[in-house]
């Protein structure tokens, strides 16, 4: 298994729009870094949140998870509540090879305020815009910025294809656009 570099995701970017938008390079001015990177892709955060909120007091769970849980805010600029979440999507919509797994991380500049990125790996053959949590770790407020970098997709080559992609099985976040909520 490769890690894929900067010129073959430019190529794919390009020829195949596995990414689009696309950012051909590293853009930092005044802003948390977003597009190419030597060996990953930096994507940017879009304006709706979904920002989590216990005002009902209902119980999470995923396999029953209540919408009522949120509330959905459009904006340039996020708080997330002290020791709680925000539900966002990327700006780019991502086209994954049936021979590539890809790996999120978080940008350093968050995890440094204590806000975590999570993201699980885009499978071979899927689609969409993904859909981030933001977790703010800390006992403070914690801000995110709209239209700019959230985390860093790292593009793994396996030795060969699967036998069932995510797009064959009919996986059930294939497609998504926005923030997409939790399915069974």
């Amino acid at each position: 298994m490769s890690v894929l570099s900067d010129r073959w995701i430019k190529k794919m970017a390009q020829e195949k729009e596995m990414i689009k938008p696309f950012v051909s390079e590293q853009k930092r001015d005044n802003v948390i870094s977003y597009g190419l990177s030597s060996f990953g892709y930096d994507a940017r955060v879009s304006d709706e949140f979904k920002i989590f909120t216990d005002v009902d007091s209902a119980i999470v769970d995923p396999k029953n998870f209540n919408n009522n849980s949120f509330v959905s805010r459009k904006t340039e600029e996020c708080i997330i509540p002290p020791n709680s979440f925000v539900l966002a999507s990327t700006i780019e919509y991502f086209k994954i090879p049936k021979d590539i797994l890809v790996i999120c991380l978080g940008k350093s500049t968050y995890a440094r305020c204590g806000i975590i990125v999570n993201v699980t790996p885009l499978e071979p053959g899927w689609e969409g815009h993904v859909t981030l949590e933001f977790s703010n770790t800390t006992p403070l407020p914690a801000k995110i910025y709209a239209n700019e970098g959230a985390a860093q997709f790292i593009f793994l080559q396996g030795n060969e294809e699967p036998a069932v992609t995510y797009e064959k099985r009919n996986g059930k976040y294939m497609k998504q656009t926005g923030v997409t909520l939790p399915k069974v």
